[in-house]
């Protein structure tokens, strides 16, 4: 068999790999802006797997950006909210909020503080 066939055959194999589990290939070089846009953008056509693999993509390959990190964390909670998995999205919502609890809050972005807490009053009115 030429080399060119066995490339062919491992990559199909990638991609029927890749498939079944459910996970996509995101590029390595796409910054914390791009996976957000790109995360965006599969939410905003309900395709929340793709969205949630992006977001997490962000928590994985840049820890230290921490205004991204709040932005995916909060994201992918409002997902699990608008897949009615409200238990999932009070703990993920809950953990965003503990890292507002700290003497650093004034360096992290306000708005998302504000949107769990919107979010999480929702959650609460659900179960009454």
């Amino acid at each position: 068999m030429n080399s060119i066939k066995f490339f062919g055959m491992i990559m199909i194999a990638a991609f029927i790999t890749a498939c079944a589990s459910g996970r996509m290939s995101i590029p390595d070089h796409l910054s914390p802006a791009e996976l957000i846009q790109r995360g965006q953008e599969a939410s905003d056509r309900n395709k929340y797997n793709q969205a949630l693999q992006y977001y997490e993509a962000i928590i994985e390959r840049y820890p230290s950006y921490i205004d991204e990190i709040c932005a995916a964390e909060y994201e992918i909670a409002f997902i699990h909210y608008k897949q009615k998995k409200y238990e999932t999205a009070t703990t993920e919502l809950n953990a965003l909020l503990n890292r507002y609890d700290t003497p650093d809050e004034e360096l992290l972005p306000p708005q998302f503080k504000k949107l769990a807490i919107i979010v999480l009053a929702k959650i609460e009115g659900k179960r009454k």
